[in-house]
């Protein structure tokens, strides 16, 4: 039952394989915030801990949204493309969805882990916590918005666009049922006479 502690190599073959599983993985980290809310519910307190998990987490967001190569610092960088005809780029995070899920998880873990101590429960006026909070993301939330409609992006992974194949010009008629051909013939025949 009390085996050795893992070894970092054991430790990194399992997070390897838990990142096709993005579902279970953000399942896990909501079931984690779940039982943290629940703990600061009873505890009646630690709000400067959840305050700065909040800020952390909002910090890791806008991380997350935004692109790799900021096109307000790079002007001569690659760009996104602004015609049908340009080459498709993928949209590339600044932070990956992977390590997003990792250091939201790490900060709750953190979080539960430092609401076991009195130590860390400094008496503070929470509403004034939640309402700073609350200010603060839609404010960032709004900057951020403002700046993909400025550069003309969206965070959303999506494929390579697909082009319908281009048909050869042969004629009208290629579509068209024999007797809709045979009178086609005969209207080109009177009109050529």
């Amino acid at each position: 039952f009390f085996s050795a502690p893992m070894s970092q190599s054991q430790l990194q073959k399992v997070l390897d394989s838990l990142v096709p599983q993005i579902a279970l993985r953000w399942f896990v980290t909501a079931i984690l915030f779940i039982l943290y809310c629940v703990r600061i519910y009873f505890a009646e307190g630690y709000y400067i801990i959840s305050y700065g998990l909040g800020i952390y987490t909002l910090n890791l967001f806008i991380m997350f949204l935004s692109p790799q190569t900021d096109p307000d610092l790079d002007d001569d960088g690659p760009t996104l493309p602004t015609r049908a005809d340009d080459e498709f780029r993928p949209f590339v995070r600044k932070l990956p969805e992977y390590r997003f899920w990792f250091g939201t998880s790490r900060a709750i873990c953190t979080a539960m882990c430092l609401t076991t101590s009195r130590i860390f429960d400094v008496p503070v006026y929470w509403p004034i916590l939640l309402f700073y909070f609350v200010l603060l993301f839609f404010l960032t939330m709004k900057k951020r918005v403002e700046h993909m409609i400025r550069h003309k992006y969206v965070p959303v992974s999506r494929s390579k666009p697909k082009v319908a194949p281009k048909q050869k010009p042969t004629g009208a008629s290629v579509n068209l049922n024999p007797e809709a051909r045979e009178f086609e013939k005969v209207m080109l025949k009177t009109a050529a006479d």
